[in-house]
């Protein structure tokens, strides 16, 4: 497919077909990038995709506890009042 780079203000732009869009699944957004000469457009990728998952596995197996425990420590700021 061909298409027309358009200006758009000091930059340049080229429309793309929204069926195309929909066929990458792209939403608002997404990722440009540069390789062998060519232009990569990718939907943006949710980057805490499987986190949920990931962190009930961890609860069922115990394995989520606080790397650097926080008992025993103690400072004179959590004894005394203070203010903004």
């Amino acid at each position: 497919m061909r298409a027309r780079i358009v200006k758009i203000g000091n930059s340049q732009g080229i429309r793309i077909p929204k069926p195309i869009l929909e066929q990458i699944g792209a939403g608002q957004d997404v990722e440009l990038e540069v390789q062998d000469n060519r232009i990569v457009i990718r939907p943006l990728s949710n980057r805490r995709e499987g986190w949920d998952e990931a962190f009930k596995k961890m609860a069922q197996k115990g394995d989520d506890s606080l790397a650097i425990p926080d008992e025993g420590i103690s400072h004179s700021w959590d004894e005394e009042e203070w203010q903004w």
